[in-house]
């Protein structure tokens, strides 16, 4: 909640009056006595008529674009807080009378002045027949309630310019008296307004008798608990000292409206009143969530009994009870519930808490029929340079989504290809069960084999040099800010290198050694750091990723090293184009095996060379610029440069296998693409060409690293 201070806030619990709609006064009702507009001495209310029953209002309220009052409107175009009578009673004075076409008699009466009428007057009749009488008006003057001259002349000019039929030397009826007295209330600094007729020497006198709204001295507000008191004072700052204007009060009200109908918040202002000294009072409505409740449907819409515990779905909400509801944020809600992967489909419904002023959330979920299965697919592996079939990769997964109800998640999955192959075991938790900070913890065991020519490149007599690595890890990761990810973990990872017969070896064609320990396989433990921002998932979002290995020597003959590596995106929208840019880098000191060293070039680094040509090194430092834009349906262009460097740092790989290999160390790409949105995700397809002036087609799935 925000807290608000600088205005006199009363938080407090919903006081929501019933206000009945617009009373229609019995015919014998003095005219001008409806006219009062809720005068009730020295505390008047601004009449505002809001047809108000509790929390059920503030359903209505968000239905709409803006919220409207509901005041019944008069019979003109006028409507301003107030109620004509559908029939007007009588004006009467001695030998005056102003009726309606199907009144009786004219009557005497006092107005509530105490003003007693009484003089001879002449009558001007209307020719056509039932239709109202008229009366020559000679002079229209404006009033106080005491029949005094008004002190402001400011006001008197609001209330004559107000005026449409009331004219000296113009006959008028009560219909037309009727219409001018609303529009003067109409006009928003009078709080009530008799008409009195009064027989001079020149003719009948039509007096407004008015009564100007007080000025404006300061603001209590009532049961705003999320509206910001900076909102409210920046709404009235300018009102200070001025007559209230009940039209730009209106405007005001409709203002915060507004705030809480931008927000999708339900609330809104319930009344509002003047106070005596000229303190206006709002009340402000906010329902709060009473409680939230989870109903599983099936697919024909009918209750079922759900597979999944509904505590694990309402705690990935960020609707809690207390809070004033949100259609933003349960919009959020139901995408994050669909994010879990075990939902066909979410809604939420609000509703009224009972009798209360608060609101109970029913969240309608229907399940996926199964939360486990089989999958199969393929891929392709961009280590592979030799072939055009080399690089193809099957897969086939056995997974349950949805284990014990808590939405953990276990995978079994088999990646298959020439050369390249990936069996792997992954168990995860997204929410550790009594963690507050949305913890999450990943287990996962593989065994793996990827081909070395990012660094080692092909082998003589077209002999492959391949990677095997046997890798188990925990790791645990929770949000520690708004788009901020963090990670920590433990891997063990034991590597070496094997030919193509699956034999180890522990040297290269050129001599240059396998493994950093000279072993057939090198061992070791590595304390995983990783932080991630994200400003969205759109492409031209900014992006920044930092990550660090450290090798732990628990046995003495483990290894101990440590890596960091770092990228960031970042995308602008210029015209109808979009441009990337993007950096990245790294370094490695200590003891650690040559073949994961930083290769440069290919796919995901300088495009227009082969992967790894460029170089493989202790460090790098990888720059790209792309500019993209829209061809037709979901397919884009794009124009895109690569630079990328080893900064010299290629010799410090033990055995310099980019040197044996004549690797540049640095070299750029430009280049030509085309862009297509898949179910897999932005497929690639570039043509590029490298510093040495050769040409190279890329494919890639996704965007680049």
């Amino acid at each position: 909640m925000l807290q608000n201070d600088g205005i006199h806030f009363i938080p407090a619990s919903l006081k929501l009056p019933l206000f009945s709609p617009h009373p229609h006064p019995q015919p014998s009702t003095p005219f001008f006595s409806s006219l009062q507009f809720s005068s009730h001495g020295k505390f008047p209310k601004i009449p505002f008529n809001f047809n108000f029953n509790h929390i059920n209002s503030l359903f209505q309220f968000v239905k709409t674009p803006f919220f409207n009052f509901n005041v019944e409107k008069p019979h003109d175009e006028f409507n301003h807080f107030g109620s004509m009578p559908s029939k007007s009673s009588l004006l009467c004075c001695a030998s005056l009378s102003l009726t309606d076409s199907d009144s009786g008699p004219p009557k005497k009466s006092n107005d509530d002045s105490g003003v007693m009428i009484q003089s001879k007057a002449q009558n001007v009749s209307s020719s056509r027949p039932g239709a109202e009488e008229r009366v020559l008006i000679s002079e229209v003057l404006v009033r106080n309630k005491d029949g005094e001259e008004l002190e402001r002349k400011d006001l008197e000019n609001e209330a004559l310019n107000a005026l449409k039929a009331s004219r000296a030397n113009s006959a008028l009826t009560v219909r037309e008296v009727q219409e001018d007295v609303h529009r003067i209330i109409a006009s928003g600094y009078f709080f009530s307004c008799m008409p009195v007729a009064v027989d001079t020497r020149d003719g009948i006198r039509l007096v407004f008798q008015v009564e100007p709204n007080q000025e404006f001295q300061g603001l209590v507000c009532e049961g705003a608990n999320v509206l910001p008191s900076k909102f409210i004072e920046d709404a009235f700052r300018d009102g200070y000292g001025k007559v209230v204007n009940i039209r730009r009060l209106d405007e005001v009200i409709s203002s915060i409206n507004s705030w809480y109908m931008e927000r999708g918040l339900f609330g809104m202002v319930s009344g509002a009143e003047i106070l005596s000294g000229g303190i206006i009072k709002l009340q402000v409505s906010e329902a709060e969530v009473n409680n939230i409740n989870i109903r599983f449907l099936d697919r024909t819409g009918e209750p079922t009994i759900g597979k999944t515990r509904p505590e694990t779905i309402i705690r990935q909400l960020t609707t809690k009870k207390g809070q004033v509801y949100s259609m933003i944020q349960g919009k959020r809600d139901v995408d994050t519930v669909l994010a879990m992967g075990i939902m066909d489909d979410v809604s939420i419904i609000p509703q009224p808490a009972g009798e209360t002023d608060k609101v109970d959330l029913t969240m309608n979920v229907v399940e996926r029929k199964s939360g486990g299965g089989i999958s199969g697919g393929g891929g392709i592996s961009s280590g592979i340079t030799n072939g055009p079939l080399a690089g193809l990769i099957g897969s086939i997964a056995i997974y349950h989504k949805n284990l014990f109800g808590r939405n953990q998640k276990l995978n079994l999955s088999l990646e298959r290809g020439q050369i390249d192959s990936i069996f792997r075991i992954n168990y995860t938790d997204p929410w550790i069960e009594g963690d507050d900070k949305r913890t999450s913890r990943a287990i996962t065991i593989q065994n793996s084999r990827t081909p070395g020519a990012l660094v080692h490149g092909n082998q003589p007599n077209n002999n492959s040099l391949n990677i095997g690595r046997i890798t188990a890890g925990i790791e645990y990761s929770r949000p520690f800010r708004p788009k901020w990810n963090g990670t920590a973990g433990l891997i063990f990872q034991r590597a070496g290198a094997r030919d193509d017969k699956g034999d180890p070896i522990i040297r290269d064609f050129y001599g240059s050694p396998l493994t950093a320990s000279g072993n057939n396989h090198d061992d070791m433990l590595l304390a995983k750091l990783e932080t991630v921002y994200t400003s969205s998932g759109d492409p031209s979002s900014s992006m920044l990723v930092f990550n660090m290995d450290q090798g732990i020597p628990v046995l003495p003959e483990w290894l101990i090293f440590n890596r960091v590596n770092a990228r960031t995106r970042q995308g602008w929208v210029v015209g109808p184009a979009r441009l990337l840019l993007s950096l990245s880098g790294g370094h490695v000191v200590g003891k650690f095996p040559p073949h994961e060293a930083f290769a440069i070039g290919g796919t995901n680094s300088v495009r227009g060379y082969e992967e790894g040509a460029v170089g493989s090194g202790r460090s790098c430092l990888v720059g790209s610029g792309e500019i993209s834009f829209r061809l037709r349906g979901p397919v884009e262009g794009a124009i895109f440069a690569d630079y990328g460097t080893d900064l010299g740092s290629g010799p410090l790989v033990p055995g310099d296998p980019a040197g044996a290999r004549n690797k540049p160390g640095s070299g750029y790409g430009y280049g030509v693409g085309i862009r297509v949105d898949s179910p897999l995700g932005p497929l690639r397809l570039e043509y590029a060409f490298n510093d040495q002036r050769n040409g190279r087609f890329h494919f890639g799935i996704g965007l680049r690293n």
